[in-house]
């Protein structure tokens, strides 16, 4: 059996750690927070690490950092997860080109697809993504998938004018 451990800070009880660990929305922290309070009532550190779902040791080390830390130190470490591939200055200049839409002559297409904004996002930034990736970056740009109705770039709005008012419909 290993030896006691012992809860060296004294800033809240047992049943605080509960009230807390009650109102906490990080399942994690919550067996933590309810293993310490185990600790402190006097159990034992095989009985609290059972209880909580964890290992002894694992049990140890937390109480190390509730000791260091204080409820602080019960939190999950988050590591941030990938790098992101464009910058804000990228993100921005994207929302610009994908909200401006496309130059028909020189994109050679009269509204933007997913595929169509990834060979500019590779030509222009030197990243190679998905078609997904640019869907999720659009969302996260707050753009929608909901899009005008394309219209001819030599379309004429005085010959439109002229059939709307001899059309038998109009």
């Amino acid at each position: 059996m290993g030896a006691a451990v012992q809860v060296t800070r004294t800033d809240h009880t047992a049943a605080e750690l509960r009230v807390v660990a009650g109102k906490t929305a990080d399942g994690a922290k919550v067996r933590r927070l309810l293993a310490v309070a185990l600790i402190l009532e006097g159990h034992p550190r095989a009985t609290a690490a059972e209880q909580s779902g964890m290992d002894r040791q694992t049990l140890r080390d937390w109480v190390h950092r509730y000791n260091d830390a204080g409820m602080a130190g019960l939190a999950s470490i988050r590591s941030g997860g990938r790098t992101a591939l464009l910058t804000a200055e990228q993100m921005a200049e994207l929302k610009e080109l994908a909200i401006k839409g496309p130059d028909p002559e020189k994109d050679k297409v009269v509204r933007w697809r997913c595929i169509d904004l990834r060979e500019v996002v590779t030509r222009r930034f030197a990243v190679t993504v998905t078609e997904r990736t640019i869907g999720k970056w659009l969302r996260k740009l707050d753009l929608t998938r909901l899009q005008p109705r394309p219209f001819h770039p030599k379309k004429d709005e005085a010959a439109q004018a002229t059939f709307k008012k001899t059309s038998p419909a109009c």
